[in-house]
């Protein structure tokens, strides 16, 4: 484990820069799961993630001959913005090589920094062998985003908070991607509160890291895909995973469906906007993961919120239709005058709300006569759409739904 003081010398050094964000109980979450839930805020970080703890620790750490000859670092966003951050709170030169897919919001937060972007790979293994052969040949200092000691003491730091604003904890539960944020915190929580359980979640499309862990070496992914970009690490640490073998209890995954429904979970009843990688913990606990917990008080790490906002307006329409409030019809009908609008009578008549409509009568699947309406609705839930197509069906309306 990394050695307490250490991480308490990271504590020390970072306040003044970083947030104590808050821990609170989550009311919704609790009822719902049937365990005492709190949340801890990472969301609301500067930077808008815990990454900024790390990459700061680190950062301070180096001397300033280190510092004038610049930093580099691969990240997804979270931790491309905390080295960027922190390098211009010290005049440092920092370089930051992303994934072609990172979303335009982190690439932009980098840059709001004064740090330089390059776009390289297809994920974060790729962007880090880039980043890593660009270092050593300008002879800049990369800032490793988990295998490294003073990185992984500064996300322990969240463990440090967290025992001190909730007293009692049973478990905490962290996300796991690369395994600097867990070893950190694994390492805090077993020096200070033994008995409390350190659970990881990483996502099931990113699986590198829970199957080390259950196989006690290191098995690295051939492909990773998973909305949780933050979390999404091809390849597994022998670094991190030493450090997660010596101090973490379990590891489950969600898929991104159940990430998704967290999301859109968290975002609605809880008011907060999350990423992907912050939202595996509460959808572990969501979709029964942990159920070993009920009755018991957790804590769980939102992780950040840079939220990619095309990702979520997507997230919010399929959550809308899963969750009966939206309905995709196709309605073959008569293309004659009167015709459209006899159907949108009777679908106002069931107090279905028309959001779009579209109209098709050259399709060659279409008899001649005839023509397809695309119709979006808002709706009341399940038992209102089966309303809606019993009504279709008995007016004999001729109707297909999209999923």
């Amino acid at each position: 484990m990394i050695d307490l003081e250490t991480i308490y010398k990271a504590h020390e050094r970072i306040k003044g820069v970083v947030v104590e964000t808050p821990f609170a109980y989550a009311p919704r979450l609790s009822e719902q799961c049937g365990i005492e839930v709190y949340l801890k805020n990472e969301n609301l970080q500067v930077t808008g993630a815990f990454k900024i703890r790390g990459a700061y620790n680190k950062i301070a750490s180096l001397s300033d001959k280190e510092r004038s000859c610049g930093v580099i670092a691969a990240s997804a966003g979270n931790h491309a913005q905390g080295v960027a951050m922190a390098a211009q709170m010290f005049n440092s030169k920092a370089l930051i090589v992303m994934p072609d897919s990172t979303p335009l919001t982190k690439i932009n937060g980098v840059r709001y920094y004064g740090a330089e972007v390059i776009l390289a790979g297809n994920n974060y293994d790729e962007a880090y062998a880039y980043a890593s052969s660009y270092g050593t040949a300008h002879g800049m200092v990369f800032v490793h985003p988990f295998a490294d000691e003073a990185v992984m003491a500064g996300q322990g730091t969240i463990a440090i908070e967290m025992i001190d604003q909730i007293k009692d904890l049973d478990a905490i539960i962290i996300p796991v991607g690369g395994g600097g944020l867990i070893s950190g915190m694994a390492s805090a929580i077993k020096a200070l509160a033994p008995h409390i359980r350190v659970v990881g979640v990483s996502a099931a499309g990113a699986p590198a890291m829970r199957e080390s862990f259950e196989a006690k070496r290191v098995i690295d992914s051939t492909t990773v895909r998973t909305i949780a970009d933050g979390i999404a690490v091809r390849d597994t640490s022998s670094v991190t995973l030493s450090h997660i073998l010596e101090s973490v209890d379990q590891i489950v995954s969600v898929d991104d469906e159940e990430i998704a429904n967290a999301i859109l979970f968290l975002l609605e009843r809880q008011k907060v906007v999350v990423e992907g990688a912050g939202a595996v913990g509460v959808a572990a606990l969501l979709h029964d993961k942990l159920s070993e917990f009920r009755g018991k008080k957790v804590g769980v790490v939102l992780s950040g919120g840079n939220m990619d906002v095309t990702l979520l307006s997507i997230i919010i329409e399929k959550g809308l239709i899963k969750s009966g409030r939206k309905m995709k019809l196709t309605v073959t009908l008569v293309d004659k005058p009167g015709a459209l609008m006899k159907l949108t009578e009777m679908l106002q008549s069931l107090n279905a709300n028309i959001v779009h409509i579209d109209y098709d009568r050259t399709s060659t699947t279409l008899a001649y006569g005839d023509a397809n309406v695309m119709i979006h609705l808002e709706t009341k839930g399940a038992e209102h759409q089966s309303q809606i197509r019993a009504h279709l069906k008995e007016h004999r309306y001729l109707s297909s739904e999209e999923h």
